[in-house]
């Protein structure tokens, strides 16, 4: 990961914080796009991400059945049982920390991570958190290509996806179009939630397995 990356990075969390700050209360509490998860858990969850330990992830991961979908998950909830000023603090106070390559968690999913799970918030609220285009596309190439454990190329099989606000495109069949953050959210999962902002015969097909 080079320094531009990093520095993306940094500037995210830091915007994030600042859009955290402007949340009330109910807000926090709210339903996430994250099944099971709270407002407050995915801040949890992001917060953690540059300070967790090794320790940390092996004392949840007998609940989680060793799985480290289950293993986020556990420590996110853990996590988000802090004040929220508190998580906004630690999420600023880490903004700058570089993870050092390793499996988990990997640094080349932390720009996406945090993209997605911005939206994760923002969207059941009914809020806007703006993400460039550049780096929509940046987290796209990086779900695209990495299989597990969206296994977007599989789930979309079929489909010939194109953004429309950058030149990223891929895949054959019938035509999904959207923003280069709309498919990005539905490469992660994010169906539901964007199905009104993709356009193309291919939606038909999105919508019936949504």
């Amino acid at each position: 990961m080079d320094d531009q990356y990093w520095s993306t990075v940094r500037t995210m969390r830091m915007e994030f914080a600042d859009f955290l700050d402007t949340l009330s209360a109910q807000q926090w509490d709210a339903a996430s796009l994250c099944a099971g998860w709270r407002v407050r858990d995915v801040v949890g969850h992001v917060s953690v991400v540059p300070r967790v330990t090794a320790r940390q992830m092996l004392a949840v991961a007998p609940r989680a059945r060793f799985d480290i979908n289950g293993i986020n998950m556990l420590i996110g909830i853990q996590e988000g049982q802090r004040d929220p000023q508190e998580l906004v603090a630690l999420l600023r106070r880490h903004a700058a920390d570089r993870i050092p390559s390793r499996p988990v968690p990997d640094p080349r999913n932390l720009l996406f991570d945090l993209i997605v799970h911005g939206q994760d918030v923002a969207r059941p609220l009914g809020r806007d958190l703006p993400v460039a285009a550049a780096q929509a596309q940046q987290g796209l190439e990086r779900v695209w290509a990495m299989g597990w454990r969206f296994r977007a190329r599989t789930r979309l099989g079929g489909l010939s996806l194109r953004a429309t606000d950058t030149h990223w495109a891929a895949g054959t069949g019938p035509e999904v179009t959207g923003s280069t953050l709309a498919l990005l959210l539905l490469a992660t999962g994010r169906t539901t939630a964007v199905l009104d902002e993709l356009h193309g015969p291919g939606v038909r097909g999105l919508a019936s397995a949504a």
